[in-house]
């Protein structure tokens, strides 16, 4: 039994929407998986930075993939993953994602499909520790989520028709866990507010196909001015982004990469906000993508 897993990548947070907005892209992972006839889990990883990932049972692949074997009380067999990396690894594009929810996928296909898409939401949640990024990988399109007691509420939605996406990758890592350990401990009632309606605005928007005020909306208190600072050259990417003609520009996930989207000209805008960049040593490669409608699918 062989089968091809298909994975997108993701933006999340979108501004104000910190660990609860998330927008799958088309760029993807993809992972081919079979038993694997050495008797031990096997992973065979081409692409994308795959020089960084374990080839053993210490990948985030098998651990996820045994952590919903797991639940099931059933036993993994051995298995043979050969993914094919085109998400770069700790970008802020969800890479951690895709491997998270193609071991959850793949599990519960080898086991016969006992779950279905939320009970794989929530586990695919519990491994990652948050659902912004796994949401929009499994479902596709514009989500929101939020966790309770184990379980995640999701709505899915599909962006405006005229929604272009463009994200800027640098060539530098910026590690989650050092994204996050850069966030204060508490804000302010008035912060807040500030992000709540603003996240408020940001979903409305996408649901309305109001451009403008998803435009108006992007801004941000509660980690975006923190994580910055970690970012060379942050001001100038995103000033270039504005004056290509982005309507909006967000950290995509705790970054380094950088998210802009407009009406046109996606990938002239793109090419600006990397120009910043590689003037200054920085490589950086722009990628204007659509929007992934499909989520993860068993190809």
């Amino acid at each position: 039994m062989a089968f091809t897993i298909r994975l997108p990548g993701s933006t999340a947070n979108l501004g104000p929407g910190y660990d609860v907005l998330g927008l799958a892209l088309g760029i993807h992972n993809r992972v081919t998986v079979r038993e694997s006839e050495s008797g031990r889990h096997v992973a065979r990883n081409s692409g994308n930075g795959t020089e960084e990932l374990p080839t053993d049972g210490t990948n985030l692949f098998f651990q996820a993939a045994e952590t919903l074997a797991d639940r099931v009380g059933k036993t993994l067999p051995p298995i043979e993953a050969e993914s094919t990396i085109d998400v770069p690894l700790a970008r802020g594009l969800g890479s951690s994602s895709t491997a998270i929810v193609a071991g959850v996928v793949a599990a519960n296909h080898l086991l016969c499909d006992e779950l279905d898409r939320q009970a794989l939401l929530n586990v695919a949640t519990e491994i990652e520790g948050h659902p912004d990024n796994v949401s929009p990988c499994l479902y596709g399109g514009f989500t929101v989520s939020t966790v309770a007691d184990g379980h995640v509420t999701c709505v899915r939605a599909e962006p405006p028709k005229d929604f272009q996406a463009v994200v800027v990758v640098p060539d530098f890592q910026l590690k989650t866990k050092d994204a996050r350990n850069s966030l204060p401990a508490e804000i302010s009632h008035e912060d807040a507010t500030f992000n709540v309606g603003r996240a408020c605005v940001v979903t409305a928007a996408m649901l309305q196909g109001d451009l403008d005020a998803l435009a108006a909306a992007m801004e941000d208190r509660l980690h975006q001015p923190f994580r910055t600072s970690l970012i060379p050259h942050y001001e100038g990417v995103t000033g270039a982004a504005l004056d290509a003609g982005a309507l909006g520009v967000a950290l995509s996930g705790a970054g380094p990469t950088i998210f802009a989207f407009a009406r046109e000209n996606a990938q002239a805008i793109g090419d600006a906000m990397a120009a910043v960049w590689t003037e200054n040593g920085i490589d950086a490669i722009p990628y204007a993508l659509p929007v992934d409608l499909d989520g993860t699918v068993i190809e």
